[in-house]
């Protein structure tokens, strides 16, 4: 007993380490393990995160309780080397080895990797970290493994993916759907620009359905909502588009793509992109606990108030779920929308 004063005494890892014949290994009778080594097991058995202690070049490993589930139901790996034991992977963590061991630290996050625990091959997924331990001189005496097994959060993520792609496929097949009954139903009563207006708003939600699916339908990025929405328009390139770094909820999401979507179309139809000369500037912005848009037009035709206001203009007067002002300046139309951010990354 004496001559693990430096371990903890117990049960589990602490009591296999004591009872272990360790002048069967490279690492010799626990007498003769130099300081560096001892005070590292004494750490190592004290730790509740999954650790391992790979040591000298023989790679003689010794490991604590929380490892166990690492290792699953290989034989007899206390006292092996780490190669051995992980023999299947070793073509994809040995040179992570080599670098812990020439002195420069591994660390890698969700990383693949084909193991053999339960008497098959499994694919698996870790976060490890491979550390340098330094003797007292400098030299590279082995490494520490600090591992946790991310499997299971790896593959929950590519399940949500693949049921987002699902829903996003079956919306957009939803969405055509409804345009075809629109046309069929509404072509004997309607003329043909309110079809496609009709069609085009469609598109417009769409697009934005397709944004909030990469933040798992229940937030949108203020660009991606933006560049979606304007990627509509014929002729991006007379949209000069400065967006911010704020997330929006599902609400605010479809409303600011509506919204977009019916000033570009008006721009396009009667305002600034209606001429080769006229241009957009969109600009986002947050300021005072608010999300703002500045909608900038210019180089098109002499503006007018419109006579009569249509869904459109209701769309417009929504703004961002607040306060909106709208001014038909004759040079351009000039929009200023805005919400409280709370708001608008909350509904």
């Amino acid at each position: 007993m004496p001559k693990f004063r430096f371990a903890p005494s117990g049960a589990g890892m602490a009591q296999r380490v004591r009872e272990f014949d360790w002048s069967s290994t490279a690492l010799g009778d626990v007498d003769t393990w130099p300081s560096e080594l001892k005070s590292a097991v004494g750490y190592l058995l004290d730790c509740k995160f999954p650790s391992a202690i790979v040591w000298g070049p023989g790679l003689t490993t010794i490991y604590n309780d929380a490892f166990l589930p690492i290792l699953g139901d290989k034989p007899s790996t206390l006292g092996k080397s780490f190669a051995e034991i992980w023999h299947e992977a070793w073509p994809k963590i040995g040179s992570m080895v080599e670098q812990a061991y020439a002195g420069e630290a591994v660390f890698v996050e969700n990383f693949p990797l084909v193991v053999e625990r339960y008497d098959r091959p499994e694919q698996a997924y870790f976060t490890f970290c491979y550390s340098p331990l330094r003797m007292a001189d400098g030299s590279i005496g082995g490494m520490m493994d600090t591992v946790v097994e991310t499997t299971q959060t790896v593959d929950a993520h590519a399940h949500r993916k693949l049921l987002s792609e699902e829903l996003t496929h079956r919306l957009k097949n939803t969405i055509s759907v409804v345009q075809a009954i629109a046309r069929q139903t509404l072509k004997p009563a309607v003329d043909r620009e309110t079809l496609d207006t009709f069609e085009n708003r469609l598109n417009a939600l769409g697009l934005a359905h397709e944004a909030l699916t990469n933040g798992g339908w229940t937030k949108a990025s203020v660009k991606s909502i933006a560049e979606t929405a304007l990627s509509l328009i014929s002729d991006r390139s007379k949209i000069d588009l400065q967006t911010c770094n704020v997330e929006v909820g599902p609400k605010t999401a479809l409303s600011l793509s509506l919204l977009l979507h019916e000033l570009a179309t008006n721009a396009e139809k009667y305002g600034a992109l209606s001429q080769d000369s006229g241009r957009v500037k969109v600009r986002f912005e947050v300021h005072s606990g608010s999300l703002i848009l500045h909608w900038t037009e210019s180089g098109g035709p002499t503006v007018k108030q419109p006579a009569s206001k249509g869904f459109g203009s209701r769309i417009i007067n929504m703004g961002l779920g607040g306060k909106v002002d709208c001014d038909f300046r004759p040079e351009g139309l000039v929009l200023r929308a805005e919400a409280p951010l709370s708001q608008v990354q909350r509904s």
